[in-house]
């Protein structure tokens, strides 16, 4: 289950991180954030600098050269 999506297909770094920070402060505890995009070093950037923030990666999937990360967050 996701309760959030953004979409930053288009955006390079640092832009896909900068937009999922900003989204996931919006969300609450273990809300389940998805984010879409295209930007190749941002499908390794954004999982890693997450779980550094402590949230949990659920899943990295990569289909046509667009990625999806669901990240939980943790607090």
């Amino acid at each position: 289950m996701t309760d959030e999506v953004i979409e930053v297909t288009g955006l390079t770094c640092p832009a896909p991180l900068v937009e999922t920070r900003k989204k996931l402060n919006k969300m609450q505890v273990g809300d389940v954030l998805e984010i879409i995009g295209d930007h190749g070093p941002s499908k390794k950037e954004v999982p890693e600098a997450m779980e550094e923030l402590g949230h949990t990666i659920l899943s990295v999937t990569e289909k046509n050269g667009v990625w999806y990360v669901k990240i939980k967050k943790m607090n």
